[in-house]
This record gives structure tokens, sequence and C-alpha cells, in this order.
């Protein structure tokens, strides 16, 4: 005689191979996009609460593009992606710290505060890696989560909690307005001028090219660029700050799509800057940083001083989308124009300078005998 409890299991075994069937029968075969449909009806048919089809959709596109594994893609809601955009506008609410994720580990990783922020005068290095954010726990899987957690009105307090090497440190930082100004420039001794871009965003070229233009009016020798701590930007404004120092002709960058196509970005401006040029680089010098460091070293227009770069050698694009959402998808590749493809290695410097506070100092020294030759 069949006890009670194995009638309940051989029931249960039979109602699920019947609906396997039955699924068969009536065409439950989705493929591809079919099949998240159709999943997609069967929970709102049979999950025992209300579904927030929103919600549900969202999760499906986010886990659509988390599946590629690649740190840099990913789906945007609306005020997400409203936030992404405000990164580049060069204006935002926040403490002024920019983050990514890395591939080491799933912590979000601070490329570098900016300089004169709230996150740079608190005390938070580039490297540093974030375990909470007030008290919560936060990771590179939701980065936008951490980073609306980090925001908020002008004057309130956030608190970090940082990992920096084998110490944990809980550090108070100050909201306020972060008006991005970009480039900085002067002239040093013996005629050097120095200029250092922060970032690429929409109002750099123009801050660049003025910059540029009044040291030139004061009839500077030698340049320092200093990209220490830039973790990069917009493609197109690094490309027209290139052809303001490359001859026209000269490569600025090659770009492979998943195709293996190559597109060659060349110099396009017949001026260029016939000076000596000291490219100052560390760690937290990325993606757009690295092009132009790679543009003026291997078209022999400088040299790079300093330590290894971050190693981002690939390339994004971001689209928004009717409803105001949008995505950010790693499209291609990138290469220096000698055919190097820096991604997790970085650009060596031709002169290693671990210290940063003499690394100034060894740029004008080089830059010296270049002039004095």
């Amino acid at each position: 005689m069949i006890s009670k409890k194995r009638a309940i299991i051989y029931s249960i075994i039979i109602v699920i191979t019947t609906a396997l069937i039955t699924s068969q029968v009536v065409g439950y075969k989705y493929r591809d996009l079919n099949k998240v449909a159709g999943l997609k009806e069967l929970i709102d048919k049979d999950f025992y609460k209300d579904v927030n089809n929103k919600e549900l959709v969202t999760g499906a596109l986010k886990g659509m593009f988390e599946s590629l594994k690649d740190p840099y893609s990913q789906y945007y809601t609306k005020q997400e992606f409203d936030r992404l955009k405000e990164q580049t506008s060069g204006t935002y609410v926040g403490i002024g710290v920019v983050i990514s994720p890395v591939e080491d580990d799933d912590l979000i990783t601070i490329v570098s505060p900016i300089e004169g922020s709230p996150a740079e005068k608190s005390g938070i290095k580039p490297g540093d890696k974030i375990l909470k954010v007030n008290g919560k726990d936060v990771n590179s899987k939701d980065m936008d989560k951490a980073m609306s957690m980090i925001k908020g009105k002008a004057g309130t307090d956030v608190e970090l909690t940082l990992k920096r090497g084998n110490e944990t440190l809980n550090i108070p930082v100050k909201r306020k307005e972060i008006v991005m100004k970009t480039v900085e420039s002067k002239v040093m001794d013996n005629d050097i001028g120095y200029i250092k871009i922060s970032s690429f965003d929409e109002h750099t070229y123009d801050e660049f090219k003025k910059a540029l233009g009044n040291l030139d009016k004061k009839g500077i020798k030698g340049l320092v660029l200093d990209l220490r701590d830039n973790p990069g930007g917009l493609l197109n404004i690094c490309e027209d700050i290139a052809d303001e120092i490359l001859p026209q002709g000269d490569t600025i960058v090659s770009v492979k799509d998943n195709s293996n196509n190559a597109k060659y970005l060349k110099s396009d401006d017949k001026k260029q800057l016939n000076i000596p040029i000291a490219v100052l680089i560390n760690g937290g010098s990325a993606s757009a940083s690295e092009i132009l460091t790679g543009a003026i070293v291997d078209n022999n227009k400088g040299i790079a001083i300093g330590t290894t770069t971050f190693g981002k050698g690939l390339v994004q694009t971001v689209r928004g989308l009717n409803d105001g959402t949008g995505y950010k998808l790693t499209t291609a590749q990138y290469y220096t124009p000698n055919g190097d493809y820096i991604n997790k290695k970085g650009i060596k410097p031709k002169i290693e300078e671990k210290d940063e506070s003499k690394q100034l100092d060894v740029a004008i020294d080089w830059l010296n005998k270049q002039i004095n030759k």
C-alpha cells in the first residue's frame, strides 16, 4: 500500500510531466526573444504575487547586458541614463570622484578624485575600493545604485567605507555642486608651459585650445602635458586635442570592430605643436588619456614620464532610446598608432618615476635638455 506522502510526490511528478508534454503540444517552444516573451507571459499568469511589469522588463534588459561579462557595458533606466549624460556635461552635485568597475574583483574602484573636490580634500585616493555607502554594501554589479547613493543634496554628508590595501577606512564627505574645470595651465621657469587635463568632457577642447593659445603667445619652448589621474571621457574631444598637437596625416588611434574592420583616426589639422612634449601619466590615466598619450609618444612628438597607465583599450558606444532609457556597449577595441593593444596592460612610460612628487621635476629636466640641444 502506497503511503500518503509518496502518493503526493507521485501526483506532483505526474502534474509536472503533464505540464511539460502539454507545453510542447501547444507550442511553448520559445527560442531567443520568443522564449523571453513566453516566460514573461507565464510569470504574469502564474506568479503568486502581482508582477511589476516595468521592473520585470528592466531586470531582463539589465541581465542581458550583464551576461556579456563586460564591466563597461550596461543598460540604463531613464534616471540612470540622465545621470550618465550629466557626467559629460561638466556640472553635477556629488563628491567629485570618478569610479569604475574592474575585472579583478566585484568592488567599485576609484579611478581618481577630481582635483579640488570634496573627495580629494577628504583624503580619498586612486585605487581605493568602495565597500559601503552610508553603511550599506555596494558592488560593481550595481554601480549606478551606488552612484545614486553617493550623490544627494548639496551640503549633506555621505560616508564611504573604503578598502585601501589591508586597511578599511570610514571617510565622511560633504556633497557640493561640482563644476568641472577640466584644463589648467601656467608658464614655469625657462619658458616651459604646463597644461593639466583632468577629464575629456564637452568643454575640454575649447578650454585646451584657449590655454594652448595663451601659452603660445608667451613663447613657451616646451610643454608638460599632465594626464595623471585623468579617467578619460569623450573620444571626439580627445581627437580634437590631438589635432592641435600632431601634424596632418598622423594617426591618432585605430579602432577595430567585432568584424576586425579597422578605422584609423588621423590628424586633419594643418597646425602642429613644434616643441618637445613631456606627458605625465600614472595608474589613474585611462581611456582617452591613454589614446592621447599613445598618439603623442608613437608619433615621436614627446615622451611619457611617470608610471604605467590604467589599461583600458576598449571603446564604448552610448545611445539613448525613445523612452529616455539608454545603454552603453563596448563596440570596439583601440590600438595606439604603433599597433599596441593596451587593454589590461597600460602604457609604460619612457622614464619611470614612482614618486609623484618628483615626476614634474623629471619632466622639466628632460624638456630643458631637449631645448638646449
